[in-house]
C-alpha cells in the first residue's frame, strides 16, 4: 500500500512501516481492534501516529466536514495532570463517560490516554473495566514508553505496536557542538591523557562543562517546544495539565538527548574497535551498562545532570583503563 494513503499527520519516515501497513489495512477493512496499546522510545512520534489513527477513523471520505484530530468533537484525550504527573481516577472516569455516549459529528469516537503507565492503581482498575466491556464505535489508544509499568490485565486486553524513533535528524542548538566534545573528550581518555595530573584536571573540567552545557541545552529546546506545542493545545486545558505537558515535553527531549548519547558513544567504540582496538569490546559493554543504569535512575525522578555526571565518571574510569 503506498505510502500517500497515510495521513500528514503520521510521519512520513515511519509510512510504510510493517506496524503502519497493518494498522492502515485494519482501518480500511474496519477490522482495526478497539484498542491499541502504541510504545516506543519516543513519545512525539507516538502521539503523531495517535492523531494519525484519530483522523483516519474520525474523517472519512463521507464526512461533510473535516476537523484536525486534536480538535475533532469527538476524540478526547487523557494527559498526566499535576506536578506528580498521575492520571486520577476522576480523570479516567470522566474520559470513560465521554465515549459512553453517542458521537457528536462522525460514525466513530476516538480517546487516546496520553502516558498511560501514569495512572494511579485505581484510575487502572477503571481503565481495566472500560477495556472488558468497550463501547461500541470506540477506539481506545493508550500511549507509553513504558508498557511493562501497565497492569498486566491491561495489556493482555489491548494490541501491541511498538514504533522506532522518527527518523528526523534532532539536533537542538549547540548539540552538534557538545556530541563533538564529547567524542573529543572520549578520544582524550582512551589516548591515556589521564596519566599526569594536569591531563586528569583538563579531563574533570570537561566532564563538568559537558554536564553543564547538557542542561542548558535541554532547558533551552524544552522552552522552544514548549512554546510551540502550547499555541495548539485546547483552551480547556487547566494548569495542572499544561504543567504536566510541559514536563512530559522535557523528559522527552531528555530521553533523545540520552539515546543520543548512547549512539555517539556506540560510534566512537566501532571507531576503536575497526582500528584493532580488542579491548574496547570490555569498555562498550561497561559504558552501555551505565548508561542504561542511569537511564533507569531517570524515571524515577532523578536530575538529569546528576544522572549525566554519574555516567560520565564512570566514562572517566572505563575509558582511561589501559
Amino acid at each position: 500500500m503506498s505510502s500517500d494513503r497515510f495521513p500528514s499527520s503520521w510521519d512520513k519516515a515511519l509510512a510504510g512501516s510493517p506496524a503502519l501497513t497493518v494498522i492502515d489495512r485494519a482501518i480500511e477493512q474496519k477490522r482495526l481492534s478497539h484498542s491499541l496499546l502504541l510504545t516506543g522510545d519516543d513519545f512525539p512520534t507516538l502521539e503523531k501516529i495517535a492523531l494519525g489513527i484519530a483522523d483516519r477513523l474520525l474523517n472519512e471520505k463521507s464526512s461533510s466536514t473535516h476537523f484536525v484530530p486534536d480538535q475533532h468533537p469527538d476524540c478526547f484525550q487523557l494527559r498526566p495532570a499535576g506536578k506528580a504527573r498521575i492520571i486520577s481516577a476522576d480523570a479516567t472516569r470522566d474520559l470513560i463517560g465521554k465515549v459512553q455516549v453517542s458521537a457528536n459529528v462522525s460514525l466513530h469516537k476516538v480517546a487516546i490516554l496520553h502516558e498511560a503507565d501514569r495512572m494511579n492503581p485505581a484510575a487502572a482498575n477503571i481503565f481495566l473495566k472500560t477495556l472488558e466491556e468497550p463501547p461500541a464505535n470506540t477506539t481506545l489508544l493508550l500511549l507509553t514508553r513504558r508498557p511493562y509499568a501497565l497492569l498486566p490485565t491491561i495489556r493482555s486486553r489491548v494490541l501491541h505496536f511498538r514504533f522506532p524513533m522518527a527518523a528526523e535528524v534532532f539536533s537542538p542548538a549547540g548539540w552538534e557542538a557538545w556530541i563533538g566534545d564529547y567524542r573529543t573528550w572520549l578520544d582524550a581518555l582512551s589516548a591515556g591523557n589521564t596519566v599526569d595530573r594536569k591531563s586528569a584536571a583538563e579531563s574533570v573540567f570537561m566532564l563538568y562543562g559537558l554536564t553543564a552545557r547538557f542542561s542548558t541545552i535541554l532547558e533551552s529546546a524544552s522552552a522552544e517546544e514548549w512554546k510551540r506545542v502550547k499555541e495548539n493545545l485546547p483552551q480547556d486545558l487547566d494548569d495542572d495539565e499544561q504543567d504536566a505537558i510541559e514536563t512530559g515535553i522535557t523528559n522527552g527531549l531528555r530521553t533523545r538527548l540520552f539515546a543520543a548519547v548512547a549512539w555517539a558513544t556506540r560510534d566512537f567504540a566501532l571507531s576503536r574497535l575497526t582500528a584493532g582496538d580488542d579491548g574496547v569490546r570490555r569498555q562498550i559493554v561497561a559504558a552501555v551498562d551505565r548508561l542504561e543504569h542511569v537511564s533507569g535512575l531517570l524515571r524515577v525522578n532523578l536530575n538529569e545532570s546528576a544522572a549525566l555526571e554519574q555516567f560520565l565518571l564512570s566514562s572517566l574510569r572505563i575509558w582511561s583503563r589501559r
